[in-house]
């Protein structure tokens, strides 16, 4: 199995507002980065999506290091929480739906398919990678205002 890097940060101008994501994917020496916009959406939402859409764009089934700055991305499978919303019908706890359940449907699929190490990192931080994708995310939303 090929081993690559994914760092992923999600945007939101107001929440729920104009959002934007970015990743970076890392292959050895390669770096493949992609960023994409939503005219109304939530900061979760757009946490999410980065990580689909980079884990959408691996040809292969791969052993991925995926990095977040998002908390609620990387607990949801640190944690186990997305394989008891699951088990549960995609309910929590309370016997509610699960917040963005199409995108964590979509998630769990990617995750029976590569092999993935979920790594927290501290946002607008020293993380090179992070602030990169920060700052895909923010500009396309910049950039969809015009």
């Amino acid at each position: 199995m090929k081993k690559v890097e994914i760092y992923t940060d999600g945007a939101c101008s107001g929440n729920p507002g104009e959002g934007g994501w970015g990743f970076i994917l890392k292959y050895g020496v390669h770096e493949k980065s992609m960023s994409g916009y939503e005219k109304e959406t939530t900061n979760n939402k757009m946490e999410l999506t980065a990580a689909i859409k980079a884990l959408e764009a691996l040809k292969r089934p791969c052993e991925v290091n995926l990095y977040s700055d998002s908390s609620y991305l990387v607990n949801g499978f640190n944690n186990g929480w997305i394989y008891n919303w699951k088990k549960n019908g995609w309910k929590i706890k309370s016997g509610d739906e699960v917040k963005n359940i199409e995108l964590w449907e979509a998630l769990y699929k990617l995750a029976g398919i590569h092999n993935i190490t979920w790594i927290k990192v501290k946002g607008h931080s020293t993380n090179e990678y992070n602030n990169r994708c920060d700052k895909l995310a923010t500009d396309i939303i910049k950039k969809n205002r015009k």
